[in-house]
C-alpha cells in the first residue's frame, strides 16, 4: 500500500491521478500547507525541504520525495507510462515541468492570482513567461500527441494539472488549439477525473 502525503495542489493531483492510473491502493494523508504543517519535525524526517507530496511504500519500505522522482518511481514499479525505449524523451519532457512549467507557472500564481497590485513587475514578468509556456506547449502537440512522443506517459501526467489551473493564469486555454485538444483527451480519462478530485471534496475539473 502507498501512503501519499500531499496538498491539493498540482504537484499533489500528479502523484493521486498516477496512482489512479495504475490501479495501486493507496492512502492519503493530507498536509495542510495554510497551517504550516508541512513544517512539522514529523513531516521534515520524510521531506527534507519541507515540500509537498512524499510517499510511503509501505510494501517495498521505500520513502520518496519530490514529484518527478516519485512518478519515475511508480512508472518503473508499474511499468506503465515509463516506456523502457522512450525514457530518454520522457525524461526531458518530466525535467522541463520540474524545471520550467511548474516554477515559474507557480510564480505567476503567486503575483496574478495570490498578490495581485503587489508586484507590476513580477505580475508582468510571470505572466509572459505563462504566455510563452502555452504557445511553447502548443507547438510541441501540434506534432505529438503527447508530450514525450505518441503514447500517453509520466511526462504528460506531471504537466497536465498546471494547465488544469488554467482559469488561473488567464491566458486563454482554448486560444491554443493543440494544448486544449491535449488538455480534454487527458481530462477525459476515468482515472484523472479521480485522481483530481484527490480530497474527495466533488472537485470538478475546469473547461477550457
Amino acid at each position: 500500500m502507498i501512503e501519499l502525503f500531499t496538498a491539493d495542489t498540482p504537484n499533489g493531483k500528479k502523484i493521486s491521478i498516477m496512482l489512479e492510473e495504475i490501479g495501486y491502493k493507496y492512502k492519503v494523508t493530507k498536509i495542510d500547507i495554510y497551517q504550516n504543517e508541512q513544517f512539522k519535525p514529523e513531516f521534515r524526517k520524510i521531506s527534507p525541504f519541507s515540500k509537498i507530496p512524499v510517499i510511503i511504500d509501505h510494501e517495498n519500505k521505500e520513502t520518496i520525495f519530490e514529484s518527478g522522482a516519485i512518478l519515475i518511481y511508480l512508472g518503473e514499479k508499474s511499468n506503465k507510462f515509463y516506456e523502457s525505449n522512450n525514457k530518454n524523451k520522457i525524461n526531458q519532457w518530466l525535467m522541463a515541468q520540474m524545471g520550467l512549467i511548474g516554477p515559474l507557472i507557480g510564480q505567476h500564481h503567486q503575483f496574478h492570482h495570490f498578490n495581485p497590485g503587489k508586484s507590476k513587475f513580477g505580475e508582468e514578468r510571470y505572466f509572459k513567461i505563462t504566455k510563452q509556456l502555452y504557445e511553447d506547449l502548443d507547438e510541441r502537440l501540434k506534432i505529438s500527441k503527447f508530450l514525450a512522443g505518441e503514447n500517453y506517459s509520466i511526462a504528460d501526467i506531471a504537466t497536465w494539472p498546471w494547465i488544469a489551473r488554467h482559469e488561473w493564469h488567464d491566458i486563454g486555454l482554448k486560444d491554443y488549439k493543440n494544448l486544449t485538444r491535449w488538455y480534454l483527451d487527458i481530462a477525459s480519462r476515468k482515472a484523472v477525473v479521480k485522481g483530481y478530485d484527490l480530497m474527495n471534496t466533488g472537485a470538478i475539473i475546469p473547461n477550457p
